[in-house]
């Protein structure tokens, strides 16, 4: 009986993970997401209290552990742009907001941003492939489109959304951080 009641709760949490953000996204004026589902499953008696509380939890430690490490590599990029560029975070933030593309900014050293950007993306991916979180097939293809997207990464103007435009045109991005790139 507790091996089936494991895999119920199991099989929920997967479904209700899933679910849950696009419930939420698609309709939070009524109470969507993984909150409510999970009181609605323990008000059935379905869960108990404390199963529910232990997948919030496991919900909320994994998308901390999964921000610290898109914050790292953000970090590894930002100080290979900069390392580069040979200026600082700042000046480079500064300028980014200033409406000046990577390419712009790098000058005579675009070429050589490119390749240290392509080697530190290159180098992920094989961080990613050793952790197992990747596989050699998925590494490969990652690798592949690696020169492609550095490319529109360095040509690319960033947009920050500037006030009354009301047509989203311009879109803020979350963080301080130069790059916007993912990388597995």
């Amino acid at each position: 009986m507790n091996k089936k009641l494991i895999a119920a709760i199991t099989a929920t949490t997967v479904v209700l993970t899933l679910s849950g953000s696009a419930i939420a996204s698609a309709n939070p004026s009524k109470g969507g997401g993984l909150d409510s589902l999970l009181s609605g499953l323990v008000q059935k008696g379905t869960i108990t209290q404390s199963q529910a509380d232990a997948i919030i939890k496991a919900k909320g430690d994994a998308m901390a552990v999964g921000k610290a490490m898109m914050d790292e590599k953000r970090t590894a990029l930002d100080s290979v742009i900069t390392s580069t560029l040979g200026i600082s975070l700042d000046t480079l933030t500064t300028r980014l907001k200033a409406g000046e593309s990577l390419s712009a900014i790098a000058g005579d050293k675009k070429d050589a941003l490119i390749a240290a950007l392509i080697a530190e993306f290159n180098k992920q991916i094989d961080a990613a492939l050793a952790a197992g979180k990747i596989t050699s097939a998925q590494a490969t293809a990652q690798k592949a489109k690696s020169a492609d997207r550095v490319a529109t990464m360095v040509n690319k103007v960033k947009g920050f959304e500037k006030k009354g435009d009301s047509k989203g045109a311009f879109k803020k991005p979350n963080k301080a951080s130069t790059t916007s790139f993912k990388v597995a």
